[in-house]
């Protein structure tokens, strides 16, 4: 079967999956799907990592070599505004990250891979849960996935609906940030709101703490070191004559380096803690470090160039795109084995529409440059007789 005519057969698969879309760790659907399909290649399938993850393995020949691939596979809780035959047929979900294209694109490697010889060793297909928010990855790692699954490298991709479709671009380093996350409870005393002095208003003391919070990327962070802090839930009081007891504020933190992730964690404790008891209330808060930033290995992004090369010529590889300041748990797989996170291009001009909008839907005509990409790496990697 040539790749032209599996890659169609792919565009089905997507259509089916963005139908059914389902939420982080409960993808029973789509996990059992991308089962079937991989053990109807012939692939020896693992199911139950992180709950709903799903290993498919391919060997070839005697070499010891590995090498991962990995999809995601979750969709996000936002209703569909799209009107086409394929739009998401559940209320209130959607594919609006193209998870649907990532997972058919690796279905369809998979399946063209497996009547293939053209290379020495293993792949194991690994199609994730839960990247959106939840850190299936981490999750996944933690029950053993490379101890499982040993390899030496493993890649990822995303699409990239900002960069042109047929383009590849990828870099060295950081590629997309850490996400931090922090909540913020103001305690101070409520009143009459015609007597505010006999109490403690803790919404200006919470509207000083969101100004000052941006002096941490202003004034604390180097200008060198990219941050960025956001106030995104500011909810208190249920009347308009009281003050209320108590604000809480949430937000999140974007950084590259450690260093300014250490520094940003302190700085917003000390703010907040500090102006709330200036004004006689109390400031509680609750920081978590989420996604760490997403790190390429300098030697998986060369092979990564060297398969886009091989797929789309070098004029339409980028080989040190800027980083992005949003987030991704395959960061984790990361931390854990060397590897590379590759953008495909997916923008067909002025009116695409960017990921996480309700109008968004994965762009088909990139599938096929998509799944020769895993094809060439596969190949690559792994060619007989290479070390």
């Amino acid at each position: 079967m040539s790749i032209d005519n599996i890659c169609a057969d792919a565009v089905a698969w997507r259509h089916d999956l963005h139908r059914h879309p389902e939420l982080a760790f409960k993808e029973e659907r789509t996990s059992g799907f991308v089962a079937a399909k991989l053990e109807s290649f012939g692939l020896d399938v693992t199911r139950g990592l992180a709950g709903t993850g799903v290993v498919g393995t391919l060997r070839r020949g005697a070499s010891p070599r590995a090498i991962a691939l990995r999809a995601d596979m979750d969709a996000l809780a936002i209703e569909e505004t799209n009107t086409f035959a394929h739009r998401s047929t559940r209320q209130g979900l959607m594919h609006a990250c193209g998870h649907d294209g990532h997972t058919a694109m690796l279905l369809a490697a998979a399946r063209a891979l497996a009547l293939d010889s053209q290379f020495d060793g293993a792949v194991h297909f690994i199609f994730q849960p839960a990247e959106e928010n939840e850190g299936g990855g981490e999750v996944m790692i933690r029950e053993g996935l490379f101890e499982r699954f040993p390899v030496d490298a493993v890649y990822g991709m995303h699409n990239a609906p900002w960069i042109p479709q047929g383009v590849f671009a990828i870099r060295t380093g950081p590629i997309m940030a850490a996400f931090d996350r922090f909540w913020i409870e103001i305690e101070g005393v409520g009143a009459h709101g015609a007597l505010p002095h006999t109490g403690v208003d803790p919404i200006p003391i919470a509207a000083q703490i969101v100004m000052a919070l941006q002096t941490l990327v202003s004034r604390r962070t180097n200008p060198l070191e990219a941050a960025v802090v956001s106030v995104t839930q500011i909810h208190a009081g249920d009347s308009l004559n009281v003050i209320p007891d108590k604000v809480r504020l949430a937000g999140g933190v974007r950084t590259f380096l450690p260093e300014a992730q250490t520094t940003i964690e302190t700085g917003v404790r000390t703010i907040a803690q500090n102006i709330a008891a200036a004004h006689g209330a109390n400031a509680q808060l609750k920081y978590e470090r989420g996604y760490p930033a997403t790190i390429n290995e300098s030697r998986a992004v060369a092979a990564a160039l060297n398969a886009a090369r091989a797929v789309v010529g070098d004029a339409n590889v980028i080989a040190d795109t800027s980083p992005m300041m949003a987030s991704e748990d395959f960061a984790f797989m990361l931390r854990a084995k060397r590897g590379s996170y590759m953008f495909i291009g997916a923008g067909g001009g002025a009116n695409t529409c960017m990921v996480h909008n309700p109008g968004y839907d994965f762009n088909d005509a990139i599938l096929p440059l998509g799944v020769r990409y895993w094809i060439a790496l596969v190949r690559q990697e792994l060619a007989p007789g290479s070390p």
